[in-house]
């Protein structure tokens, strides 16, 4: 199973590379390494360092959220080598439109239609894998499978979701960003730990472990 698996995987992953579907969407497509794991990672979408180096997570969000995982037993390496990493878009979306008098807006949230043409991608993955554990991290990651206001009615607890009638668990995460200050204040920063020993008590990510 995994070899096949496996195959599959790297087969997508060069379909994926080609894909050219959302004109206003900067590509290259970012995707992890073709990893067949129990556990799955879905972000929101690859900002334009990302999609200069072709690694998800790349630059300082990146930063904070390995050291989330590395203080639950997985460094950098070992968790992209263990976990395969997917997002809810895999190209960049660019950056908002300029306001009058306004510079550094950040990036813009992906279109509904980018969304739903770039969720093909995840369900072939997940019908792959079959992942029982998935890790959903960011706000625009969580909604596509539940029902979100706050991040702190979400966070901190394992949610029962289905992906194209894959049942699994899912643990959302909030995201990374320098930006937010929700995990460094409370209730924030006591969910986000909470959601962290959910993750590490989980038996697939125990199964990661060596």
């Amino acid at each position: 199973m995994s070899s096949a698996a496996l195959k599959n995987i790297i087969h997508l992953q060069s379909q994926l590379e080609q894909c050219q579907l959302c004109p206003d969407m900067h590509g290259p497509a970012v995707h992890g390494l073709p990893v067949v794991s129990d556990v799955m990672l879905i972000g929101q979408a690859p900002g334009f360092k990302e999609i200069e180096v072709l690694k998800p997570f790349a630059w300082t969000a990146g930063k904070k959220l390995f050291s989330w995982f590395a203080g639950i037993g997985l460094d950098e390496a070992r968790f992209r080598q263990r976990v395969y990493m997917s997002a809810v878009c895999r190209c960049y979306p660019g950056k908002k439109p300029p306001r009058k008098g306004q510079k550094g807006r950040g990036d813009r949230l992906p279109e509904d239609y980018e969304i739903e043409q770039c969720a093909r991608w995840l369900t072939a993955e997940t019908a792959i894998l079959k992942p029982q554990l998935v890790i959903l991290v960011g706000k625009l990651a969580i909604s596509q499978f539940m029902t979100i206001k706050k991040l702190d009615e979400v966070i901190g607890q394992v949610h029962q979701i289905s992906i194209n009638g894959h049942n699994c668990d899912a643990i959302p995460l909030p995201h990374p960003s320098g930006a937010s200050t929700w995990t460094v204040t409370e209730p924030g920063k006591t969910l986000l730990q909470q959601a962290l020993k959910e993750i590490q008590s989980h038996k697939a990510w125990q199964s990661l472990m060596d």
